[in-house]
């Protein structure tokens, strides 16, 4: 949700400094083409970001090759600032992420989850796709509604992966080879499972 109390256009510099005050400290914040949006807290939409870390965990566990980060890590992507709900880096890229602010070197490959989707959470990503493609980063936009990803890859056309298909993190080259994640098994299942029968 955009701040509206503290319409911009901002600065990179003059957000960097506000976001770093103490009453900020709890807030997932980001710098979109100069407004300011709070991102809101979401457990269902955490749950299933939480899914695609798991398996990139598992991944880069075998495979030491990059940093993961979570929803509260922050990036630099040109003059804007995100906080992408998963993303990875790139050791080869960036040795050490950054220990405080928002990490300088823009991710290799971001997730955004989209839940709710609202027209303005969609007018938000329309705008960050762009300096991510151009930063590089591979996208992998989760719609939980319809059960889809949309994959943004740098030169490559748009892609949307529904539940029979499969993700990997190819972007040109790449990111993380040998990768593969099944969109079926990012999303919990649609009809809860029965409690079972206390008899």
């Amino acid at each position: 949700m955009t701040l509206e109390a503290r319409a911009g256009p901002w600065t990179a510099e003059a957000f960097d400094a506000w976001a770093e005050r103490p009453e900020n400290a709890d807030k997932i914040l980001e710098l979109i083409a100069g407004e300011v949006v709070e991102v809101p807290s979401n457990p269902y939409a955490s749950s299933i970001s939480a899914r695609i870390s798991g398996y990139l965990f598992l991944y880069l566990m075998n495979h030491p090759i990059a940093h993961l980060t979570g929803e509260a890590g922050g990036f630099m992507v040109f003059g804007d600032r995100y906080a992408p709900d998963v993303a990875v880096v790139l050791k080869s890229r960036q040795a050490e992420l950054a220990q405080q602010g928002y990490n300088p070197v823009a991710p290799d490959l971001a997730v955004e989850v989209d839940f709710p989707s609202t027209l303005e959470s969609q007018h938000d990503l329309r705008r960050k796709i762009g300096s991510y493609l151009a930063a590089g980063t591979l996208l992998w936009i989760v719609d939980p509604q319809a059960r889809v990803v949309e994959v943004y890859a740098p030169g490559e056309p748009t892609r949307t992966v529904d539940s029979t298909g499969t993700l990997d993190t190819l972007r040109g080259v790449e990111v993380l080879p040998g990768f593969r994640l099944a969109v079926k098994d990012i999303f919990p299942p649609e009809t809860p499972p029965s409690a079972p029968d206390p008899a």
